[in-house]
Order: structure tokens, then sequence, then C-alpha cells
């Protein structure tokens, strides 16, 4: 898949989701639609979908809950009016059982009238405050997905899900990153300030240059890696729990809503 880094100055969410859906868009969504805020996403059974609720609201650092949908409503109107879950995503990923069966562009062939869509904060929406404030977004620079790394934090159980954080990574200097802490602690509704700053191996990350998810970055001499949660945890637990059917973004292809992003800023 094409892993080249988008940026569209001055286009709007409702652009950028036209763009996706008519095909022309295939990259992942970092730098997408500046302004706008970008979402995770977990479809899961109607059966399911309680659980999965409070789940969320017990994490709410990795599963920061902005909508959800009516069971086999693909529109998420608090997130976008013309908004189409099966269309409005770059790259989806379909799973059984907890394995990963299929990558597809959209949801069509796979959508059933029982499905529930979530969608969860995403890191994407804090970058822009980041770089505001003149700090680089290494995996922008390197133009390349932003790496992710499941880590030994276990997350807090809900019925069937439960399993372990998963966390994007973006090097910093000291100073920066205690910038860094400040900027993002405003954005909770996006996963908010680093849940770990240094030594990997401390919450279980073996390798550095080996992320579970996205590609790798350089870590300069003078750095030290900064961990924010993920929203894509729930990829993590589905792993875990092997829940019959769901299906998830596939990392770093969000969905672009229409909330912007200082809607979600806590001043």
């Amino acid at each position: 898949m094409d892993a080249t880094i988008s940026s569209f100055k001055g286009e709007t969410g409702r652009d950028a989701r036209r763009r996706i859906r008519a095909g022309t868009n295939l990259a992942p969504t970092s730098g997408m639609a500046p302004g706008y805020v970008q979402g995770n996403l977990a479809i899961l059974p109607k059966a399911l979908a309680a659980d999965f609720a409070r789940f969320c609201q017990l994490n709410p650092k990795p599963c920061p809950l902005l909508a959800s949908s009516e069971p086999g409503d693909p529109r998420l109107p608090a997130l976008g009016e013309d908004l189409d879950i099966r269309t409005d995503i770059p790259l989806y990923r379909v799973w059984k059982n907890g394995e990963l069966v299929d990558e597809v562009r959209d949801l069509k062939g796979v959508w059933r009238d029982d499905l529930v869509s979530f969608v969860l904060g995403c890191s994407f929406s804090f970058e822009e405050a980041l770089i505001e404030n003149g700090l680089e977004i290494r995996h922008q620079t390197c133009n390349v997905n932003v790496p992710m790394y499941r880590t030994s934090i276990e997350c807090k159980p809900s019925g069937s899900f439960h399993g372990p954080m998963v966390v994007s990574m973006r090097p910093f200097k000291p100073a920066d990153a205690i910038r860094a802490v400040q900027v993002t602690t405003r954005f909770p509704s996006v996963h908010g300030a680093p849940v770990h700053l240094g030594k990997p191996e401390l919450i279980g990350i073996k390798d550095i240059a080996k992320p579970d998810y996205g590609d790798a970055v350089p870590v300069r001499d003078d750095e030290f890696p900064v961990f924010w949660a993920c929203g894509v945890t729930p990829q993590s637990v589905v792993a875990t729990v092997k829940p019959e059917f769901c299906i998830t973004h596939a990392p770093g292809y969000m969905l672009v809503t229409d909330l912007l992003n200082s809607q979600l800023a806590v001043l």
C-alpha cells in the first residue's frame, strides 16, 4: 500500500472524505485537512457493543470515544453530515476470530445490519498543535506512517474485552518533550498527555526500531522517545479477545471528521 503522507492545506474534513470516497486518496491521513479532528475506527456486532462502550469509558486514554452509531447505520451525524463509515476511510481491516483476514478500500461487501461503529480520538489531531508550537513530527518529516507499539500496560477489562495498550511514538529533545507534554495535555479527547517518556523497555517495548504497526523513525542521540496512548489499542484487544467478526481502520488511515481540533482543546 502507498504509505506517502498527504497534506492538503485549506481543505475541510468533508473535502478529505469526498476524495477518499472517490478513491483519489489512498495514503495515510496524517497532515490531511489541517484543523479537523481525525478518528480511529472499531466496528463490532451489536451483541458486543455495550461491553465495548464500557471498555472505552474505562480506558479513556487509548480509547477516547468521540461518537458511536445505531446498529446497521453507516452514518455518524455528530461527526459529519454526509459521512458514510463504509466508504470514507482510505483503508479498512476485516477481522474474523481475532485474525486479520482482509484489507479493503470500502465496506460495501462486508457490511451487516447488526454492526455498530465506534470512532475514537486520534493523535493525528494534536499533531497540528505540536507543529504550531515549533515541534517537529518525525514521521511527517520522514514521509512515513507513525510508529506504534504493543506494550505491557494492561487496559481495564469490560466483559470479554481486555488486552494491552498500544502507544504511538514521537522522538523529541528533552526541552521539546516537556513542551509536547504541555501542549497535548490540552487535548484529552484525542489521547491527551503522553503515558510514558524514555526507556521503552519499561513498558514492554523490546526494540524501538521494530514497531508493531506503522514505520520506524530515527531517534537521535540527543533525543528520547515519547509515547502516547493510541487508538490502535482496539486492534490489539481484538487479537486478544478474538471476536467472531469486527472491522477496524488500518493503522494510520483515519476517519477525517467535520469537528475542529480547536473545539477539543481544554484551555
